[in-house]
């Protein structure tokens, strides 16, 4: 799966969260106001752009945009690991985003970790593998990541909700609350920024001792992070405390883009 952001969308969210002008990020970058605009939209570098003095200027990490500029990718995850972890993508005609479905092997208990687009590939995992789905779990409110919600609570309306901005339908995330399902436990962590109801959910319990899994939603991806009109310290706030203070082998589940880990993201990803 490709990277959620190239270098110069990464580029125009920190200089956006920074409130850096666009000449300002041109001239540190060596380059016109024109060639500049191209950088940020299509990731295209001219020769001689000072990538590194304007990733000083946005605040980001120098090394690390120069080495995603040069070509990094992820180390790719095994996730087999998460015998009953199920990754599910749906797309519209402008972009895609992951949903994910996990199960205890033993009782068949079954969460979703939002719905994406379309509810019908979820359905037909969960009927797949025989699942009883008690919760569904909403990262945040973005249209992208609850329009399959109706679909969903109609098929399965026993389906516990929560969703920090689903209003009196749903149960409202407390920092630190667990919830059970079947014998893996979730765990709510509040991570305001991008959104200001977003959650990462930490979910243990795995068979054979596998690492804790966070899903993310929109607060972090693999090399980049999502924007934040809040500000981007409350983002980094919420991100580092709650998600990069996890164990280094937690696979982070990103709304948007590849898997990848605590320790991945520590050691490549510009904005932290």
């Amino acid at each position: 799966m490709n990277l959620e952001d190239h270098v110069g969308d990464i580029i125009r969210k920190a200089r956006s969260m920074a409130g850096v002008p666009v000449g300002a990020a041109a001239a540190a970058a060596g380059l016109d106001v024109s060639n500049y605009r191209v950088l940020e939209r299509e990731g295209a570098m001219p020769a001689g752009t000072k990538l590194r003095e304007v990733a000083r200027l946005v605040g980001l990490n120098a090394d690390k945009l120069a080495r995603l500029a040069s070509g990094w990718s992820p180390r790719p995850v095994q996730i087999a690991t998460w015998r009953s972890l199920c990754p599910i993508t749906t797309a519209d005609d402008d972009m895609s985003v992951n949903c994910f479905l996990i199960w205890d092997e033993e009782t068949r208990a079954a969460a979703l970790f939002d719905t994406g687009f379309d509810a019908a590939k979820v359905i037909e995992a969960v009927e797949r593998e025989h699942l009883r789905l008690g919760h569904l779990f909403i990262t945040h409110g973005h249209s992208d990541h609850v329009d399959g919600s109706p679909a969903l609570q109609k098929k399965f309306p026993s389906a516990r909700l929560h969703w920090n901005g689903g209003g009196l339908a749903s149960s409202r995330n407390r920092q630190g609350e667990e919830v059970p399902v079947g014998r893996l436990r979730v765990t709510h962590r509040l991570t305001p920024g991008h959104a200001a109801d977003g959650v990462t959910y930490v979910i243990t319990g795995w068979p054979n001792h596998a690492p804790a899994v966070a899903v993310v939603g929109d607060a972090i991806f693999s090399g980049s992070a999502g924007l934040s009109p809040a500000g981007w310290e409350v983002a980094r706030r919420a991100v580092m405390g709650e998600i990069l203070s996890l164990p280094g082998d937690t696979l982070i589940c990103p709304g948007h883009g590849p898997l990848t880990t605590v320790g991945e993201e520590l050691e490549t990803n510009p904005f932290f």
